[in-house]
């Protein structure tokens, strides 16, 4: 007789992956990369458990995007005051926060909810082509 394999948080191996961003499609990148923090890459993939590895994605600044995106995508935020709604595009947003259109494409792709949330921490977004996980041996990834 045969049982359902459970996964279980203490036998999972993590790995740690380095992506370089630079050239690639915001959105193809992301949902690439959140298939990897979500683990769906492994054969022992649990929808209810995070299996999901490490993922820093370097040179975040050097993205692009297709069409008329980079003036027409508008980030909206709400400050909570009466006439408090803020909008930011994609132009002014890479300006002022680089990795913040690659790391808020990736959160758009996870589950909403407390695992999701959990997958999240496990993603590390820099500008720049430097990052200080070199102590955890990332590997390269490439799509």
């Amino acid at each position: 007789m045969r049982t359902t394999f459970i996964t279980k948080p203490l036998e999972v191996e993590r790995k740690w992956y380095v992506v370089d961003a630079e050239g690639q499609t915001l959105g193809r990148l992301s949902s690439k990369i959140a298939h990897v923090l979500k683990g769906k890459h492994k054969p022992i993939y649990s929808p209810n458990a995070d299996v999901g590895d490490y993922v820093i994605v370097i040179n975040a600044d050097k993205i692009k995007v297709t069409g008329k995106k980079m003036q027409d995508k508008v980030y909206v935020r709400y400050t909570g005051h009466i006439g408090g709604r803020k909008e930011t595009s994609l132009r002014d947003m890479m300006q002022n926060k680089p990795g913040f259109a690659v790391s808020h494409a990736i959160k758009g792709m996870l589950p909403k909810n407390n695992l999701g949330r959990k997958m999240f921490k496990k993603l590390h977004v820099y500008a720049g082509p430097d990052h200080k996980h070199e102590a955890q041996k990332p590997e390269p990834l490439t799509f």
